[in-house]
This record gives structure tokens, C-alpha cells and sequence, in this order.
């Protein structure tokens, strides 16, 4: 396009067509509207005649169209091309069409492009014709710009639905090994063969007594061992076989929660303080190992 002055070029241009609008008359008027040997303006063009000047109100009209039209044109195949390029990085699958063609504004631009050698005549219906196509092209830049933003929804949608579906599996496998964990160590608690038989004594004595016989002759452990297993279960219940915490619902002497896992070691484990001595030292030994274990282990958190 030529980067003359815009009212000298439609000028012109008009000059090409003016014949066909006004007849040669008129158009003699317009070439004599400069004085012969006078130099014309170099920033503006020839003053017209009261003739001609609506004609060229309207050459300027249908020339400010037409370059209102290309740069139209050109805004929608800049936008075309930055919105093909966003689609092909982001690496989605995108409904339809993936790319914006631009081409058929390409061929309208190329009709309308130069004004300076275009019949004033053909401006209408060619500034027409590329508005035309830039309209469907922005139709067609708006429907894949709506259906890249679908496909990033869904992405987002997968990728939520993949944590979530990750985190729930690792709750429940942190589930299932606490679970495995618990059986293992109550696998491990000791055997009992059959009740034992009650003393008729359940003072915190007798239970102590029984305490370091069934250390020594089932565990093998000594004085160092049952200091501790005295110390933990003095923090437990005092060593009393009807010990009960109304909060958590733990018996007896080892406070067994609950009470009736101590039916392992005895039907008479409510009302017998050996049984319950037989049940809490199998427990320690599956689950600690010893009863100093255990008592570190109470130490430090407050419970075993």
C-alpha cells in the first residue's frame, strides 16, 4: 500500500474511475483545478472544485472502509496464529478442529491490498467481501478458543480425579498394614492352653508374684524386666484386676482394650489377676518384646 498521503492517494485512485462517475466533462474540471507550471503541495493534495468535492467525500469514505477492513484482516490472522500455536503446546485433546485457517482472508486481502491501483468503482464490494471472511474467521477463532478452554477443564477435571483416587489408596493401604500390624501382634501373644486357676488372691501382690514366676520360667526375663513391668503397669491400674477407664473402656491389670481380648488366656479373665498377668505379658512380648520395651515406649507417648 502506497504511504503517501491518504487524501492525495484517494485522489488518485478517484482519478482512475472518475470518467465512469462523472463523464469527461467533469473530469477535465478536476485536471485543470492546477494552474499550468504551478508546483502542487507537497503534504496535501490539489484544492477541488465545488464539482467534485462530494465525489471525493465519498472516495475518502469508501478508502477509510477499506483500510478499516485490513486491519481488521490483519488482527484476526494475528490472533489465528497465536491461538493455532497455544493449542498445539498445550499438548490436549481438543474437540473439532485444532487450527484456525486464515487462508480465505489471505485471498480477500490480497484483492483489496492495494488501493492505489484499484478502479474506485470495486472498493464496496471488495472491503465487503474481506469483512465477510474476517467475520467467519473470528467465528472460528471464538468456537476453538472455547474448545481449548473445555479441554483444559477436563484435564484439570483428570488430574483432581487422579489425586483424589491416589490419596484414598493410600489411606486405605495405610489402613490395611495397621490392620495387618495389630493381627500380627496378637498372633504373636503366647498360647494359653486352658484358664488358670484362681488363688482366690487378686492383691496387687499376688499379682506381682505370679508376675515374676511366669517371667522367668515362660520369657526368661529377670529383675531388670519385671522392675519395669512393675513401673508400667503401676501407670496403668495400680496392678488392680478391676482397674476400668470409663473413657476408653481399657481392663484389668495390662488394661486390655478391650477387656474381653483377655478371654485368649481365660474365661475367668474378669475376675482372675493371673489370667490377666498371662494376657498383658504374652501382649508385651508379641508387641515390645520385653516389658522395658514397653515402658519406653509408655514413656514416650503415654501409652503401649
Amino acid at each position: 500500500m502506497s504511504a503517501s498521503h491518504p487524501r492525495a492517494r484517494a485522489v488518485a485512485t478517484a482519478a482512475l474511475g472518475l470518467t465512469l462517475l462523472l463523464g469527461a466533462p467533469s473530469t477535465a474540471a478536476f485536471a485543470q483545478t492546477t494552474a499550468p507550471g504551478s508546483a502542487p503541495r507537497a503534504d496535501s493534495a490539489p484544492p477541488l472544485p465545488a464539482s467534485i468535492q462530494p465525489v471525493s467525500a465519498t472516495v475518502q469514505s469508501l478508502t477509510t472502509d477499506a483500510e478499516a477492513a485490513l486491519a481488521a484482516a490483519a488482527s484476526v490472522i494475528a490472533d489465528a496464529a497465536a491461538l493455532n500455536s497455544e493449542v498445539a503446546a498445550s499438548g490436549l485433546t481438543v474437540d473439532g478442529p485444532t487450527t484456525v485457517s486464515v487462508s480465505a482472508v489471505d485471498a480477500a486481502v490480497a484483492d483489496l491490498d492495494d488501493l492505489d491501483l484499484l478502479p474506485i468503482v470495486l472498493l464496496p464490494s471488495l472491503t465487503a467481501a474481506v469483512a465477510d471472511v474476517v467475520a467467519e474467521a473470528e467465528k472460528d477463532v471464538d468456537g476453538l478458543r472455547e474448545r481449548l478452554a473445555a479441554a483444559v477443564a477436563a484435564e484439570e477435571a483428570r488430574r483432581a480425579a487422579e489425586e483424589a483416587a491416589a490419596k484414598a489408596a493410600a489411606e486405605e493401604a495405610a489402613r490395611v498394614a495397621a490392620e495387618e500390624a495389630r493381627r500380627a501382634a496378637a498372633a504373636a501373644a503366647p498360647a494359653v492352653s486352658g484358664p488358670v486357676a484362681s488363688t482366690g488372691d487378686n492383691s496387687p501382690g499376688a499379682a506381682q508374684a505370679a508376675a515374676r514366676d511366669i517371667m522367668a520360667s515362660q520369657y526368661g526375663w529377670g529383675d531388670g524386666e519385671f522392675s519395669c513391668l512393675v513401673s508400667l503397669w503401676n501407670k496403668e491400674s495400680g496392678w488392680n484386676y478391676a482397674a476400668y477407664n470409663s473413657s476408653s473402656g481399657a481392663t484389668g491389670i495390662p488394661q486390655a482394650l478391650p477387656g474381653s481380648k483377655m478371654a485368649s488366656a481365660g474365661g475367668d479373665w474378669a475376675t482372675n489377676a493371673v489370667t490377666q498377668v498371662r494376657w498383658g505379658l504374652g501382649y508385651i512380648a508379641g508387641r515390645y518384646g520385653s516389658p522395658c520395651n514397653a515402658w519406653g515406649h509408655s514413656q514416650s507417648v503415654g501409652w503401649y
